[in-house]
Formats: C-alpha cells, sequence, structure tokens
C-alpha cells in the first residue's frame, strides 16, 4: 500500500473518531437486543436475503433509502412513514418519488419477520431494522460486511417539507456536496466513500440527460463525459423516452457492490455530474485514486463512513418511540 493511500485510509478513520462525540450515539450498541431480541441479526439477515433473491433491485433499493433518512433529521425511519390527509411524509417529497417500493418492501418484510417472534414484538425499531436491512443488502451484492449499532428509536416526524435542500442533487458539485455532507458532520473523504454506493442501482434519464444534450450553447455534450459513454447514453435515452425508463449508475458492474464505480470516474463515466466531479476536482481526485486503487482501502472508508452517517440524529425515549407499523407514526 502507498504512503498517499496509507495517509488517506488513517487520515479518514482517525477524523471520524474525533468527530463522533458530535452526535449523541451514546445509546448505541451492537449488543443493545442481545437480551431483548437475541436472533435478531438472523432473522433480518434472513427476511432480507429472500427478499434480493426473488428481485436484486432489493438491494440498491435498502441502500438508498437508508441514506435518504438519515439525511433528512437523521437515521430514525421518517422516510417510512405513510402520508395521511393531514400530513404529507417525506417518502411523497419529490426527491424521494424515484425511491424503489422493493426498499419499503424489505423492511416491511423484516419488520414482520421479527415481530413474528413473541419475544421480539413490537422490541426493535423500524431505524434498527432498516440500518440492519441495509448492512446485509451491502453483503450480498458482494460487498463488505460489517457491525452495526443499535438502539435508534423511531421519529415522532415526518414532513415532505423537511426534506428541501436536505438530499444531493445530480448537478451539484465539489463544494456543495462537501457543505450539504458536513450539515450531517461528514468529511469530504466520508463522502466520497459513500458515493461509492452508487456502484448499485438506477437512475431515470431526465436527472442526467442535460449532460449529453444540453450541456451548454457551445457545447451540448459535457465535456468531462467519456466520448463513447456520452454515446451510449444518448443511444440508451433518446429524446423524449419513456420518462420511467431508467439506466443503470455502474456501466461496468451494476450488480456487485465493488470499487469499480471510483474506476468508471477515473475514465469520465460517471453518470451524474456530482459523480463525475469528485474525480474532475483536484481536491477530490487523490481519494477517487486511492479507493479506485483498492478495494479493501474503499471498504474500510465506506464501514468507517456509513457508521458514521448511521449515528446522524438519532432519536432516544425522549424525542422518539418504538413503532408497531413502521408506515405509521405514534405519538
Amino acid at each position: 500500500m502507498g504512503g498517499l493511500h496509507r495517509l488517506i485510509l488513517v487520515w479518514s478513520l482517525s477524523l471520524s473518531l474525533c468527530l463522533y462525540p458530535y452526535f449523541s450515539y451514546a445509546q448505541l450498541s451492537p449488543h443493545h437486543y442481545s437480551k431483548i431480541c437475541p436472533n435478531l441479526e438472523n432473522i433480518v439477515r434472513e427476511a432480507v436475503r429472500k427478499k434480493f433473491h426473488q428481485t436484486f433491485v432489493t438491494a440498491p433499493a435498502t441502500i438508498r433509502l437508508f441514506f435518504h433518512d438519515c439525511f433528512v433529521h437523521g437515521c430514525d425511519a421518517s422516510i417510512l412513514v405513510a402520508s395521511t390527509k393531514n400530513n404529507k411524509a417525506e417518502k411523497d417529497h419529490p426527491d424521494n418519488l424515484s425511491l424503489a417500493g422493493d426498499g419499503f418492501d424489505t423492511v416491511i418484510k423484516a419488520k414482520a419477520a421479527v415481530d413474528a417472534v413473541p419475544r421480539c414484538r413490537n422490541k426493535v425499531s423500524c431505524a434498527d431494522i432498516l440500518a440492519l436491512a441495509t448492512r446485509d443488502a451491502i453483503a450480498l451484492a458482494g460487498g463488505p460486511s460489517y457491525t452495526v449499532e443499535l438502539g435508534r428509536y423511531d421519529g415522532l416526524v415526518s414532513k415532505a417539507s423537511n426534506v428541501n435542500g436536505r438530499l444531493p442533487q445530480p448537478n451539484f458539485n465539489l463544494n456543495q456536496l462537501n457543505s450539504l455532507f458536513a450539515s450531517n458532520g461528514l468529511t469530504q473523504t466520508e463522502m466520497i466513500a459513500l458515493s461509492g454506493a452508487h456502484t448499485l442501482g438506477f437512475s431515470h434519464c431526465r436527472r442526467f440527460a442535460n449532460r449529453v444534450y444540453n450541456y451548454s450553447r457551445k457545447k451540448p455534450v459535457d465535456p468531462t463525459l467519456n466520448a463513447k459513454y456520452a454515446e451510449d447514453l444518448k443511444s440508451m435515452c433518446p429524446r423524449n423516452v419513456d420518462p420511467r425508463i431508467a439506466i443503470n449508475m455502474d456501466p461496468a458492474t451494476p450488480h456487485t457492490f465493488d470499487h469499480v464505480y471510483y474506476k468508471n470516474l477515473q475514465q469520465g463515466k460517471g453518470l451524474f455530474t456530482s459523480d463525475q466531479v469528485l474525480f474532475t476536482d483536484p481536491r477530490s481526485r487523490p481519494a477517487v485514486n486511492a479507493f479506485a486503487s483498492s478495494a479493501h482501502i474503499f471498504q474500510q472508508n465506506f464501514i468507517a463512513a456509513i457508521t458514521k452517517l448511521g449515528r446522524v440524529g438519532i432519536k432516544n425515549a425522549k424525542n422518539g418511540n418504538i413503532r408497531t407499523d413502521c408506515s405509521v407514526l405514534h405519538n
């Protein structure tokens, strides 16, 4: 491992540890349910495995669900709440309408499996089930397994208006990405590591059409795009394409959670501006190169970053509860 690679890995992990006090995470522990529901992890893992084998979309859908939940006032399962006539919930904000139903279904099935065990019924939060399901989905897709800290409570609020400005957009530049992630206590290196989750999943054509058709008056195609990749995107997403059409985020290994995402960026094959900028901006390029060169470096940084993300804005018994139905608030 080169000196730069060691520096990035050690710097990221040590800085993460320094920033952990920023969060109220003292209540979290991998052993939180050891006496309450001792077989919890196996129950959730088996439910996710069954769902994963029914459809691969389970993996990217569940991972994205976790990210979208944590970025809006913390990891409290507020993304799972259904709207009512008196409240438009987070999931119905325009930025969340593209969340695949398989992610929600994964948590619903895992919650049902947990509650089918009398000892565990109504003892495990939806937020913790989502965190576990995310880890299991990543592992099933070929990514790393890691220890999940548990003890979150479910949030008491879910409003679509709370989503405004809290999720990264496909046209963000590095400053915008850094600012948004910093608002959740996450560093630039952690942001780049978490962006690696785009190794899975898909996007609808309209989310990146401007890069191949309307980048600028003089250059309709974004010059940072690989020319062959740009032509492929045009072929898959012609003008006036059916808005339901979607393509893989990773054109090389779309069904494997790996570090090829970063190799794609080196070749100009980042689907979103917010992906490709990680390589084109000299401030973030060294981390991209390090992650592209070593699956181990990427995985260790990703584990540290997603663990830290899982501590953002967690709720306790004073400002949260444990929902009996993940889609219904219980105040």
